[in-house]
C-alpha cells in the first residue's frame, strides 16, 4: 500500500464509492458521519448509473400497489442533500487497481486512495431458446415498470384465463408468484417453476412450510424437478419425469440466477472459484488493502458458513467497512465483519408474509406489519423514514374510517 497521504482540506483523502445499493450508499451515509468528511478532510464520492435508489425487499409491493414507487425508491439527490457526498450518475467502464483509477463509460477517470466495490450482480441468463426474447426479469424499477405495462395488457383483454410462470423457486420466485397470485385474483393462473427438488432450498423449514401454505391458498401450480426447455411467445416448454410439456403462458418471469458484472470479473486480483472477489475478515480485497469489497461479488466468509447475498447482509457489511475505513484514516486497527443472521422476512401475498427467527415464528398480517414496521427502519435517512412512515399511518387511519362508514351503513341498511 502506498504510503498514507495525510489529509487536509488542500489534499483531501479520496474515496470512491462504487455502487449504490445496500452496500455502498449506506457505506456513503456512514462515512459522512465521520468527523473528517464534514470537516472537508475527505472527498467522497459514489457513482450509480441510476438515479433513484432502490430498496429491494420492498419491489414486490409495487404490483400490488401497496406501496408507490417514491417510498422505496427515493431519489440519490434527496438521500445524499445535506452530506459532503458527490453523487455521480454514471455507468462504470472499468477499475485498474494498480494505478488507482475508475474508468466511467464517458471516458472520465477518477483517482482514489480508497475504493468501495458495491455494484452488486447482474442477471444471469440461461442457455434456454427464447428466454432472452420473451421472459422479464424482476430486479429493477425498470423491470416492474415493463411488467405492469404486460400485465395492464392482459387484464385489458378479453381473456377469461390469465396464465403467468415465474421460473426459479427462490425467495425472488415465491414473493413475486404470491403477489402476481392475489393481483390477478380468480382469473390468474400462476406457475412456479423450480428446477431442483425444493423451493426456498436455503431457508429453514419454516418459512418453506409457510410459503407452501402461501402458494397453495393460490391456487398456484409448483413445478419442482423441472427443467425449461425453450420459452416462446405463448408457450413453454419443460421437462418433467423425462416427459416433454408444452404449457400455454402469457408472461413468463425469470427469477433464476445472477453473475458478477463483465468489468469486475476482467478484475486482476484474486477470484474464488465462483468469481467472486476473494477478501480478508476485514471486507479488503486480497493483495489491495485501499479497496473494500461487499455485498454479492465478494466471497464473504463467516466462520465456516458462507455470508448470504442478501439485503440484510449488505446492510451490515456497509456498517462495518464505513467503521473499517474510518479506522484506516486515523491508522487504528481494522476489525473484521461478524455476519450476524437477524431471521427471515418474505411477503407472501397482498397483506401477508412470514417473519422468523431463532425467537419468533409467524404468519400472516401479523408478519406483514412488522415486515414493513422493520424495512421502513432500515430506509437510508431519518427523513425518508419519517415520510414513509407518515403515509403509512395516514393509509392506515384512511382504512380505520373506511371500515367504520361501512359498518355504520351496514347497521342503518337493516
Amino acid at each position: 500500500m502506498r504510503d498514507k497521504v495525510k489529509p487536509t482540506i488542500a489534499n483531501p483523502i479520496r474515496i470512491c464509492i462504487l455502487g449504490g445499493g445496500f452496500g455502498g450508499l449506506y457505506t456513503a451515509l456512514y462515512l459522512s458521519r465521520f468527523a473528517w468528511v464534514r470537516a472537508g478532510k475527505c472527498k467522497m464520492i459514489l457513482v450509480e448509473q441510476n438515479d433513484r435508489f432502490l430498496f429491494t425487499p420492498l419491489l414486490y409491493e409495487l404490483i400490488t400497489g401497496e406501496l408507490q414507487p417514491w417510498e422505496i425508491a427515493p431519489s440519490y439527490q434527496k438521500l445524499l442533500g445535506g452530506t459532503e457526498i458527490a453523487f455521480y450518475q454514471q455507468t462504470i467502464r472499468g477499475v485498474d487497481l494498480k494505478t488507482r483509477q475508475v474508468v466511467l463509460d464517458d471516458g472520465a477517470e477518477l483517482a482514489y486512495d480508497y475504493l468501495v466495490l458495491a455494484v452488486g450482480t447482474q442477471n444471469r441468463w440461461a442457455n434456454i431458446p427464447g428466454v432472452q426474447t420473451h421472459a422479464l426479469t424482476f430486479r429493477t424499477l425498470a423491470d416492474v415498470e415493463r411488467l405492469e405495462a404486460r400485465l395492464k395488457i392482459l387484464e385489458a383483454s378479453d381473456r377469461q384465463r390469465l396464465r403467468l410462470a415465474a421460473i426459479g423457486g427462490g425467495a425472488n420466485g415465491v414473493e413475486l408468484a404470491c403477489k402476481l397470485a392475489d393481483r390477478l385474483g380468480k382469473r390468474g393462473q400462476v406457475h412456479l417453476i423450480e428446477r431442483g427438488e425444493e423451493i426456498l432450498k436455503n431457508f429453514p423449514s419454516g418459512v418453506r412450510k409457510a410459503a407452501y401454505r402461501a402458494l397453495r391458498s393460490r391456487n398456484i401450480k409448483i413445478a419442482r424437478l423441472t427443467e425449461v426447455t425453450a420459452i416462446e411467445a405463448d408457450s413453454m416448454t419443460v421437462v418433467r419425469d423425462g416427459k416433454t410439456v408444452v404449457l400455454p403462458v402469457d408472461l413468463v418471469l425469470w427469477t433464476a440466477g445472477t453473475q458478477a458484472r463483465d468489468w469486475i470479473a476482467r478484475l486482476d486480483c484474486p477470484k474464488s472459484d465462483r468469481g467472486k472477489l476473494l477478501i480478508h475478515p476485514s471486507l479488503q480485497l486480497v493483495d489491495y488493502p485501499e479497496v473494500f469489497a461487499l455485498g454479492d461479488l465478494a466471497d464473504v466468509g463467516n466462520g465456516s458458513q458462507p455470508v448470504p447475498a442478501t439485503a440484510q447482509a449488505a446492510y451490515q457489511q456497509a456498517s462495518r467497512a464505513a467503521k473499517n475505513l474510518a479506522a484506516a484514516l486515523q491508522g487504528k486497527r481494522l476489525q473484521p465483519f461478524r455476519y450476524l443472521h437477524l431471521g427471515d422476512m418474505l411477503t407472501l401475498g397482498k397483506g401477508a408474509a412470514v417473519v422468523s427467527s431463532s425467537f419468533l415464528n409467524l404468519e400472516g398480517k401479523l408478519a406483514a406489519a412488522i415486515r414493513r414496521l422493520v424495512y421502513i427502519q432500515r430506509l437510508p435517512t431519518l427523513r425518508h423514514r419519517l415520510l414513509v412512515f407518515k403515509h403509512l399511518l395516514v393509509r392506515v387511519a384512511l382504512g380505520i374510517l373506511d371500515r367504520l362508514k361501512r359498518l355504520l351503513t351496514c347497521r342503518r341498511s337493516r
